[in-house]
């Protein structure tokens, strides 16, 4: 009955790529990827200052307002050994004091004029971000100097902040812990590459963070040297560059050299960490290895294979773990990009007592979209689909400048947006099924980790490959070899 069943499918996904429905999928892509064509990165220009300072800027004047994304070079990939969330941490306090005002009093000059600053910190770098009316935008310039150049990191602020990020993870541990098994995956995948440092730290090392650790990360990595910071909006470039220049003219270079990162190389072989959390019901993983940099010159059909794979509500793993086989609410494949290569991997949860079905199931995808990837209908569908997602993303002022931020941090450059829709539209199915082939580890390569009942999942995890355990309970990410 499989065999046959298995033939009726095949026939019928045959019939499909060979019907007016597939053709006229393929039609609409060619549409959009016309249409989209058009969409560009509006002009920009480059001011670089003598200090080091990188600055994009990009008129736009259909709404009175700018936007500014600033990408500070560094993040947790610097966060010396035991100190692992100092970036976060510095970055949580840039507006808790700075210049001549208190956290109260930052808060307050930005709340005023309706503006909106964010900071946070990644593997890579540290952000600030906002956007404020364009007739604030001395105000704007002048709180942002004041954060980058002046923060004043008051003790009190500095404990305050330090004790909510522990309490966040604690609380993670508790309540939701798709929060967390990311953190897991990439320390049990990169180990002691720079790339397996918990960007937000752990509850151990957090705790013993001073005012003197966030000084020292302050003055070594945050300087003019590092800093991209791109400004769109209702401005003259001509007129806001002498205002650029006094602000952030004479700000200091970062006292430590840039961090030159590795490329992590992938895991050989199949592990296994099983992360214990006694009284859960259902059992969170992830299934995977290294994947691909973020200017990887492939990125583009392989995020066409990704999205199909696990990267919307009708990809195969969405599909197959939810809808078809009610195993979880939800199933996806996660791939991040950085200067070097990032992680992929399966992620999704199950009810303890059907982890080893899901899991089966899960890898069973893998294999068969490894060896078959998929098909043209698929292929056009795709296209459709990553082609009506892309305008979106780039229409208001603070994407256009997280955007801009972004491609230069990656050292990339527009036609990264321009060619978008032609690298889309050039891609063939051939081509995707060899990328996917590629970037999708193969089964004797993977990487599994769990977080759920131990004893009762401990058998069933075992034929994965060699365990390794820890506690939920245990104040770091990093397991020990049994």
């Amino acid at each position: 009955m499989k065999r046959e069943s298995a033939a009726v499918l095949a026939m019928i996904a045959s019939l499909l790529a060979a019907s007016p429905l597939a053709a006229a999928d393929t039609n609409k892509t060619e549409e959009r990827s016309r249409t989209n064509a058009g969409v560009k990165l509006p002009p920009y220009q480059e001011l670089k200052l003598s200090n080091g300072a990188t600055i994009l800027l990009m008129e736009r004047h259909d709404v009175p307002m700018i936007a500014f994304s600033a990408r500070i070079r560094g993040g947790s990939v610097v966060d010396t050994a035991g100190k692992e969330g100092v970036a976060s941490l510095v970055a949580e306090m840039l507006q808790r004091g700075a210049g001549k005002r208190d956290a109260a009093a930052f808060a307050e000059a930005v709340d005023n004029v309706g503006g909106a600053i964010n900071t946070g910190s990644s593997r890579e770098a540290i952000t600030v971000s906002g956007n404020f009316l364009s007739r604030d935008a001395n105000v704007m310039l002048e709180l942002l100097a004041d954060m980058l150049e002046r923060p004043t990191f008051p003790e009190s602020e500095i404990v305050k902040t330090r004790e909510r990020m522990i309490d966040e993870i604690a609380a993670a541990k508790d309540a939701d812990l798709r929060q967390l098994i990311n953190i897991y995956f990439a320390n049990f995948v990169y180990g002691n590459h720079l790339y397996g440092k918990p960007v937000r730290g752990t509850e151990t090392s957090l705790a013993g963070l001073t005012r003197e650790d966030v000084l020292t990360y302050y003055r070594n990595h945050l300087g003019s040297d590092r800093m991209t910071l791109a400004i769109v909006g209702d401005f003259s470039s001509a007129d806001i560059q002498s205002r650029l220049r006094a602000h952030f003219g004479k700000w200091s270079k970062a006292a430590a050299p840039a961090p030159s990162i590795p490329a992590p190389q992938p895991v050989k072989g199949t592990r296994v960490l099983l992360v214990d959390k006694p009284d859960a019901t259902q059992t969170y993983f992830w299934i995977g290895n290294t994947g691909i940099a973020r200017n990887d010159p492939d990125r583009v059909p392989i995020e066409l294979a990704n999205t199909v794979f696990g990267g919307r509500f009708t990809s195969i793993l969405n599909q197959e773990l939810r809808a078809k086989s009610g195993l979880t609410y939800g199933a996806n494949s996660v791939m991040s990009r950085e200067t070097r290569p990032g992680l992929v991997a399966i992620s999704t949860y199950t009810k303890t007592d059907t982890t080893e079905k899901a899991v089966d199931l899960a890898l069973s995808l893998l294999d068969r979209y490894r060896k078959e990837g998929l098909d043209d209908a698929a292929l056009a569908s795709v296209k459709s689909y990553v082609l009506g997602q892309f305008p979106p993303r780039i229409e208001t002022s603070v994407q256009l400048a997280a955007r801009l931020a972004e491609i230069h941090f990656y050292g990339l450059d527009k036609s990264d947006v321009d060619r978008y829709a032609e690298m889309v539209g050039s891609a063939n199915r051939a081509t995707v099924n060899r990328l996917a082939a590629r970037v999708y580890p193969a089964r004797e390569n993977l990487t599994f980790v769990f977080i759920g009942k131990a004893d009762a999942i401990r058998n069933a995890v075992k034929k994965y490959g060699p365990v390794t355990e820890m506690k939920i309970t245990d104040k770091t990410f990093t397991a020990r070899a049994n």
